[in-house]
């Protein structure tokens, strides 16, 4: 990995499309930061948004670019629109959801870089099921928890 001593740019309209899980755009990779980050952005439509889950590695950051989402961490719950951001802990339970009527969007940065990779390799690996998602989640020190251990939402 590159020493970060140079600007990392990612012009309007460049980036690296997933469908993996959803549409993604990966912005810039921890290799292009030396590791210190890794940016995305998230398309997601209506009632839809991640399960609760726990990143062991890394911190996020969220930017609402578009649209009305609901964040819960641990036992706090944010709503935010166009605008509003919000830095969740690594280790603390968490997720969104597009609260709105309309798809939103969300610039996600992660310090330090690394799980913006994981999108790429869901479709590059395409699993069937979700015992598999969670396999590849092990590897990037994510968690996705259970419908019977979710305490929040």
């Amino acid at each position: 990995m590159k020493t970060f001593t140079y600007a990392a740019v990612s012009p309007p309209g460049h980036g690296m499309p997933t469908t993996a899980l959803g549409k993604h755009v990966i912005r810039m990779m921890a290799d292009n930061t030396g590791g210190a980050l890794g940016m995305l952005e998230a398309t997601v439509p209506p009632g839809e948004g991640p399960p609760l889950h726990v990143h062991e590695r890394e911190d996020e950051f969220f930017r609402v670019l578009s649209g009305c989402f609901g964040f819960w961490c641990g036992r706090d719950y944010v709503e935010l629109r166009e605008g509003g951001c919000i830095a969740l802990p690594r280790g603390v339970p968490h997720r969104f959801r597009n609260i709105g009527e309309t798809e939103g969007c969300l610039m996600v940065v992660v310090t330090p870089g690394g799980f913006e990779n994981f999108f790429p390799i869901i479709e590059l690996c395409k699993p069937e099921t979700p015992e598999e998602i969670a396999s590849i989640a092990m590897n990037f020190g994510l968690t996705l928890l259970p419908e019977g251990r979710r305490k929040v939402a």
